[in-house]
């Protein structure tokens, strides 16, 4: 079988260099094109060292021309900011190949919603009703047979995985639902800004984006479709001192009765034929430093009685589950892959 060679458009940042590094080992892709214009003529080994030896390594990094893209890939993963991504994917959807789109541009189904919160034109809405939001657990079927994926984003991901199985099984209220998001460093992103200096992070934990953040829409829009009715969640955000991972403890109000034993047998249930997302045993709750460098989603539920609450505690690793490695399950559902394939190593520690 030959290998199916695949683009990567934004090769600098973290969600590149995860990629990079999760494709060097994949056993049936191959990174074949490394798009950077700030590093354009670089030899991928001497940018990155960690890679020197490793399948990718003598990719020289060029300047993004979608029909250089189009004759050396089958696949491109999009990892650029959003606004600029919706034109790429445009160019390269038009060419024939399939795309993994790492940013915002087509998460959102209402271009009018995502033009709002973005503050952006959406400068190709036609495209939007051929992308597939690509939650894996979510929509693997219809990711299979499509062009262009929608990664989602970090925080919605660890939202979403951890309230589907309550709604979907009327546990809870639809309304009052507090996602409380907390998030290590790399989530800014690579760029050289004075908020995510060392001195600036290091012994400390702050909130940002209070009442604003981007992924509200995108979170509402997927628990909206999954209850069935308008969801409106109050999602709060926090940085955290640390490199990696998302830990989302969401609060909500019980819809019945349900006690702990009946709430974990519907989690548990709800997740048996998807083995990226393990329900803790009872009693114990996660901890990110347990999913680090992997794609798994890691929960725990506790039950308390005295405010009629539903607690869910999701932890992911946001650069593997929340970009890069849920693109690269993505990519291989659309290639007729395993979801697994490449991703199915452990956790990284310490």
């Amino acid at each position: 079988m030959d290998k199916i060679r695949v683009g990567l458009v934004g090769i600098t940042g973290y969600t590149g260099m995860e990629l990079a590094r999760l494709l060097a080992s994949h056993p049936h892709m191959e990174l074949t094109m490394g798009c950077s214009r700030s590093e354009a003529g670089r030899r991928l080994g001497e940018f990155y060292p960690f890679l020197e030896g490793l399948p990718g390594a003598d990719v020289i990094i060029s300047t993004y021309a979608p029909e250089a893209v189009a004759r050396e890939c089958d696949l491109v993963f999009l990892a650029v900011p959003h606004g600029k991504a919706m034109v790429m994917a445009q160019e390269l959807y038009d060419l024939g190949l399939r795309v993994v789109d790492l940013s915002a541009d087509f998460r959102i189904h209402d271009a009018a919603v995502y033009e709002a919160w973005y503050k952006v034109p959406h400068t190709q809405k036609d495209l939007l009703p051929a992308a597939v939001y690509g939650l894996p657990e979510f929509y693997a079927a219809d990711i299979a047979k499509a062009r262009l994926v929608a990664n989602p984003g970090c925080y919605p991901t660890s939202a979403l995985l951890g309230l589907a199985p309550a709604l979907t099984n009327g546990l809870v209220r639809t309304e009052d639902i507090v996602i409380d998001s907390k998030s290590g460093t790399s989530g800014a992103g690579r760029k050289a800004v004075t908020s995510s200096l060392y001195c600036e992070v290091s012994d400390s934990f702050k909130a940002y984006g209070l009442g604003k953040h981007r992924h509200t829409p995108e979170i509402e829009q997927e628990l909206s479709l999954l209850a069935g009715t308008p969801v409106t969640v109050s999602f709060n955000t926090h940085l955290v001192p640390m490199n990696r991972g998302i830990l989302s403890t969401i609060y909500t109000k019980r819809a019945r009765k349900a006690n702990l034993d009946e709430v974990w047998q519907i989690y548990s249930d709800f997740y048996r034929n998807h083995p990226f997302v393990r329900v803790c045993p009872r009693g114990v709750l996660p901890e990110t430093r347990f999913v680090r460098g992997s794609l798994f989603c890691d929960m725990g539920l506790v039950v308390d009685e005295r405010t009629d609450r539903l607690l869910i505690v999701s932890v992911i690793d946001n650069i593997c589950r929340g970009a890069s490695g849920q693109a690269l399950a993505n990519a291989n559902l659309m290639c007729g892959l395993p979801m697994s394939a490449g991703l199915a190593q452990a956790p990284l520690l310490p």
